[in-house]
């Protein structure tokens, strides 16, 4: 039986482009009013008033910088004193470094750690009451880059394999509530993602559209049983599942050397 989001309410972040706009498309034309949040308000705003008039549901837009201590908690408030009550929350918003750990700025690292692993936690425990009270699901986007190490993307890589593991034990959590929980692991996606990366090694494989990654997730949603997570295309399952056969060693090293084979450079003291 299809995933019925009809008349509810759901709140999509990182929306203003790639998958969350595509989940907002998919989701709207389900019936569902939205909740899109990122920090790009035009964007919203352009993609709220194509979805209006497709679907003729209620699409409430929040430019919002969700990468800022306590976002979580302030977002809530924001949707309380609007007097809107989500039913469905899609952790989607997120981004990745590329290149030694060495060298990378040390404030980007915490920014994106603070985005793609507290934030997504404070999100999913401050709307969690509300997701409980009906039949709504909350998906959080993780990645293939979850399954191994990957060095070159050291921080990127080791959020999603938080979200991955966090995302799977909430969903036997939450057995019997009613609530469907679910991990979306895409594999390179043409969005701005690389953009955002700065580096065109993190593409590794080939690219799947943002269609296709939401296409996968909602399937998911639909099924009888749905499963604690899923891996968009059948060749990156085949490499997520390869994962299990190799050592952490062989694992880290071929992982290297498909993003670029990044190394530290050694200080030189005199």
């Amino acid at each position: 039986m299809p995933f019925d989001a009809s008349g509810t309410t759901v709140l999509i972040t990182g929306a203003s482009a790639g998958l969350g706009a595509e989940f907002a498309r998919r989701f709207a034309g389900r019936g569902a009013d939205l909740v899109l949040v990122a920090r790009r308000a035009d964007r919203l705003e352009q993609l709220a008033t194509e979805l209006r008039a497709a679907h003729h549901v209620t699409v409430t837009v929040l430019p919002f910088d969700l990468a800022a201590p306590g976002a979580g908690a302030r977002l809530r408030s924001e949707l309380a004193a609007r007097d809107i009550r989500v039913d469905s929350l899609i952790n989607n918003a997120g981004f990745g470094t590329h290149g030694d750990f060495a060298s990378a700025d040390l404030e980007r690292l915490t920014s994106e750690i603070q985005l793609n692993v507290t934030t997504l936690v404070e999100l999913s425990h401050t709307f969690l009451p509300d997701l409980l009270r009906g039949r709504g699901a909350l998906v959080n986007v993780a990645s293939t880059a979850a399954f191994q190490p990957t060095p070159g993307m050291a921080v990127y890589g080791a959020t999603k394999a938080f979200v991955l593991n966090f995302t799977e034990a909430l969903w036997a959590e939450a057995r019997g509530t009613g609530l469907t929980v679910l991990a979306v692991c895409p594999g390179p996606t043409r969005t701005e993602f690389f953009d955002v990366v700065g580096s065109d090694d993190a593409a590794v494989g080939r690219m799947q559209t943002a269609d296709q990654v939401v296409a996968t997730a909602l399937r998911a949603l639909d099924r009888r049983s749905t499963p604690p997570s899923v891996v968009s295309g059948l060749m990156n399952w085949v490499s997520s599942v390869s994962t299990r056969f190799a050592t952490r060693r062989i694992g880290a090293l071929a992982s290297g050397r498909l993003l670029g084979d990044v190394r530290m450079q050694a200080s030189v003291t005199r």
